[in-house]
């Protein structure tokens, strides 16, 4: 009989040889092997570790410019340059900190150092051979980049005045401390199917955005009066988004660390989210997996080996600015902190110099850093305020700020990031350059987020306006462009945003967003928030003004009353 053909052997997923690759090695383990090929500069860089390992100690390959278009298999084309990410649990900086940040940003990274919207600081242009010195400099003032990136733990957010707002019911920082320390260089929780975001917060605002995490503890006041935490799982964004799904629990605080590694046991050993990288994210077991709050919770609770409490009521935050903008009593009498607007997150080693300068010049050397990439300086005796707030105005980093420079966020962008469609930063200012000459006496709160592709690292879902990259051909060329989601929102309105189809090239949004707010102020109902408006439009009341298509004198017809 003639012998069977052989078969050819399918290529390698994308997922298979990611767990292949942990299997094999805990990047966590390996620092000194980083510190020895590193000293060889970029081509000493073994191929694994610039493309997967690396991710583990907070860094990725930085593109050309050009972002994804630019390389193919859905990634950019690398350069011998690197992103490094530092992780700054619960946003908490001291002044000699800063310093060493905006020192390396000034000596190994071409001046760059990006606020994130999880609370870290980014630098750009990094070489593989600075890269011991800067681990180095960073361990010695008490800060790392361990688990700023990759399938693990990212950086724990909490509310950046914790401890000093004068609103909160509790200090919840020393929690996301402990979490980290459970879990960030715990060789049991290197190895996640994807990234793991949480968060904890004992603020009444939610300023770290609990909506969008993977877990999620918010502080309310039980019936009894203890205070504890109401629970939420699954939350996140990306090209299917879900808001963090609430679960019949009352965790007190002493349960607070079971409940964070039983949660994070139950994504670890989730074997079914390790078949797709692109459904590795814990929300994709209530996607996709048919999960519910009830089976989680019946399940977390058989793998910490109690029961919780049933959930206790709980305040939902208005949907408001959570970026502790302006100056504020502190709860301790007689001490303010202030919150600096920074213009797309995108700092200068000197502002931030400047900034560790003035917090020991004037309070007590302590910064903050925010979830919507701005910069606290906390502990200011009142009569401090005004010499601070003078002194971050020469920063050019101001405390009072317009609503489009106060209420923009925006992700990297093409200009570093290989999966970024558009870039972001540069379009970005100019674009709040524009808003603010156009409508200078626009004084409503307004979130603006700008993404440069579909993973929404910019949050486009839950913002007043959203903007998501893309590409259109204008004569015969393709040019940076942005399609409109409208009235996404958290709290008490949470909400995805609603996609409108409307998309223009990238010279063509302040157009589009002019004619919006114009129809907004002109059609609002008395009391009436951006938020309110967008969500009681139909998309094609909404698409007619953006596009001009309905003139903006003309409203949407009101209901009929019954």
């Amino acid at each position: 009989m003639p012998e069977a053909p052989l078969s050819t052997p399918k290529p390698e997923t994308a997922a298979q040889r990611a767990e292949r690759l942990k299997k094999a090695k805990n990047p966590w383990e390996c620092a000194d092997e980083i510190l020895a090929f590193c000293r060889g500069g970029y081509e000493a860089v073994p191929p694994e570790w610039r493309s997967t390992y690396f991710r583990w100690w907070g860094i990725y390959p930085q593109g050309d410019g050009a972002g994804v278009l630019g390389g193919k298999g859905g990634v950019g084309k690398e350069t011998p340059y690197f992103m490094v990410r530092i992780r700054i649990p619960n946003g908490l900086l001291f002044s000699h900190q800063l310093r060493t940040i905006a020192d390396l940003s000034e000596r190994y990274a071409r001046g760059t150092a990006d606020i994130t919207v999880r609370q870290n600081v980014q630098l750009h242009w990094v070489e593989a051979e600075n890269l011991p010195t800067i681990f180095k400099e960073l361990w010695r003032c008490g800060l790392t980049t361990m688990a700023a990136c990759g399938d693990d733990t990212r950086n724990i957010t909490g509310c950046p005045v914790a401890g000093v707002d004068a609103d909160e019911l509790c200090d919840a920082s020393p929690l996301v401390l402990r979490a980290q320390s459970l879990l960030v260089g715990n060789p049991e929780f290197y190895n996640l199917p994807r990234k793991y975001k949480i968060s904890i917060t004992g603020c009444r605002s939610w300023c770290c955005y609990p909506e969008i995490n993977d877990v999620a503890l918010t502080a309310t006041r039980a019936r009894t009066g203890e205070i504890g935490f109401s629970l939420r799982v699954a939350g996140g964004l990306s090209s299917e988004p879900l808001l963090a799904q609430r679960l019949n629990a009352f965790v007190h605080w002493n349960q607070v660390p079971a409940v964070i590694v039983g949660v994070t046991k139950i994504f670890r050993d989730s074997d079914v989210l390790r078949e797709h990288r692109e459904r590795a994210r814990l929300k994709f077991l209530f996607l996709k997996h048919g999960w519910t709050p009830e089976r989680f919770l019946e399940e977390l609770q058989r793998v910490i080996g109690f029961e919780l409490d049933e959930a206790e009521p709980e305040e939902l935050p208005d949907n408001l600015y959570r970026d502790h903008i302006g100056v504020h009593a502190q709860k301790q009498p007689g001490y303010y902190y202030v919150g600096a607007s920074v213009l797309r997150g995108r700092t200068t080693p000197d502002q931030l110099r400047g900034a560790a300068d003035l917090a020991e010049r004037h309070a007590s050397g302590e910064l903050r850093t925010t979830t919507m990439q701005k910069l606290l300086i906390v502990n200011v005796p009142a009569t401090e305020v005004d010499a601070l707030c003078q002194g971050l105005e020469d920063l050019r980093l101001p405390v009072s700020a317009s609503p489009f420079a106060r209420g923009t966020i925006t992700c990297t962008g093409s200009e570093f990031c290989r999966l970024a469609i558009t870039e972001t930063k540069a379009f970005a200012r100019w674009l709040i350059e524009e808003m603010e000459e156009r409508m200078p006496g626009f004084e409503e709160h307004l979130k603006l987020h700008v993404t440069g592709c579909p993973n929404s690292c910019g949050q486009h879902w839950i913002s007043d306006i959203g903007l998501e990259g893309k590409k259109i051909k204008v004569d015969g060329r393709m040019v940076d462009a942005y399609q409109f989601s409208l009235g996404g929102g958290l709290g008490q309105f949470a909400s995805i945003g609603r996609p409108t189809s409307y998309r223009c090239r990238a010279e063509d949004v302040p157009d589009a967003i002019e004619r919006l707010l114009r129809a907004y102020l002109m059609h609002r109902q008395t009391g009436e928030p951006l938020r309110g408006f967008l969500q009681r439009h139909n998309e094609e009341q909404l698409r007619g003004w953006l596009s001009g298509s309905i003139p903006v004198e003309c409203g949407a017809p009101e209901p009929a009353v019954a």
